[in-house]
């Protein structure tokens, strides 16, 4: 059975991560972002989201474990600032419920979401560049980079999240991450 553990970055839907995947049939336990990486023992990771880039433990030092990651809202941003991107600052700030347009149909985790989805994103901070090597797989009006993909290193990150119920075919992009993880 694939394993999957949901990196607890403190934010407030860890355990609705942790949920969905359990509900997919994925053996998943959520564990604290100050795991020692040679400690982690699974297929694949969800680098959570939470409410302080200050507070990610030892999540850039995941991104080397040679496994899928796949980062919500802050997860993302953690790919982004650790690999030299830019985070910054949203233009929109708080939650709402946003159109996204899917820039890259072939994307492995939000490709099936073509031509466009909707979801439910906090944009208080959100990836300005993506990092080299990085391709932007989605946008919006309110976020230039909603979604990105590293395939050669199997990073990928949403700005949304896929987790609550306001996000429509949210299980999608979980399963098309357990794909990635098999």
């Amino acid at each position: 059975m694939t394993r999957i553990d949901v990196i607890d970055n403190h934010g407030q839907f860890t355990h609705l991560e942790q949920r969905a995947l359990r509900d997919m049939g994925v053996d998943v336990d959520i564990i604290d972002n100050e795991t020692p990486p040679a400690a982690v023992d699974a297929d694949g990771l969800v680098l959570s989201g939470g409410p302080d880039i200050d507070r990610i433990g030892n999540c850039p030092e995941y991104l080397d474990l040679d496994i899928p990651v796949f980062g919500i809202c802050l997860g993302m941003q953690i790919i982004a600032d650790k690999l030299d991107g830019t985070v910054g600052s949203g233009d929109y700030g708080g939650y709402a419920d946003v159109t996204v347009e899917i820039t890259d149909d072939d994307d492995p985790l939000v490709g099936s979401l073509a031509p466009d989805t909707r979801v439910w994103a906090s944009h208080a901070d959100e990836v300005k560049e993506v990092p080299e090597g990085f391709e932007r797989t989605a946008t919006s009006d309110v976020c230039g980079v909603e979604a990105m993909s590293d395939t050669d290193r199997d990073l990928y990150g949403v700005q949304w999240h896929p987790e609550v119920a306001h996000t429509e075919r949210g299980e999608e992009v979980f399963e098309n991450f357990l794909t990635l993880c098999e």
